[in-house]
């Protein structure tokens, strides 16, 4: 891939990034366990608790991600090398662990694709207020996914020739 490709594809993904970790940290700032319990079934404390700090997890590296990329896309020169690295740690630690989060508080849904509808399910029955949170940010990072598989197969075909 081209040097302006990848820049482009980075900006891309910093931009969807931008957009998520904005509505889930907004989310996170203005709810509580509490306002969580009031809303929802009975589900356990700790069932919302685990949701919680799946968001928080994912929030973390959501901003891990964006700060080497605006460093990269910053720079008086653009390393390609660099920006492809970050893209697949973006597609590895942002984007898998949305999709396949490491605390097991929903799943993705494969049959979502046929539907329609949106993937994300989750475990327990929740509050309306988690169900639009992962609605908005579904589909930004679902466009992320697709663009960056690429880099999945590529920068590991990459890492496996420097290592032969």
């Amino acid at each position: 891939m081209g040097n302006d490709l990848v820049q482009q594809q980075l900006a891309f993904t910093l931009e969807k990034l931008e957009k998520v970790s904005e509505q889930l940290r907004t989310f996170l700032n203005s709810t509580t366990l509490e306002s969580l319990k009031k809303g929802g079934e009975d589900n356990s404390e700790e069932d919302y608790r685990d949701i919680l700090d799946q968001f928080r997890r994912i929030l973390v590296y959501f901003d891990e991600g964006r700060e080497s990329g605006y460093l990269i896309l910053r720079s008086e020169t653009f390393r390609k090398g660099a920006a492809e690295k970050t893209l697949y740690w973006i597609f590895h630690q942002c984007v898998e662990e949305f999709f396949q989060p490491r605390l097991d508080v929903w799943y993705e849904d494969s049959r979502a694709a046929y539907t329609g509808k949106n993937a994300i399910r989750f475990r327990v029955t929740v509050p309306e207020q988690l169900k639009e949170l992962v609605k908005a940010i579904e589909g930004p990072l679902q466009e992320v996914r697709e663009e960056l598989e690429y880099y999945e197969t590529d920068y590991r075909t990459k890492m496996r020739q420097k290592g032969e």
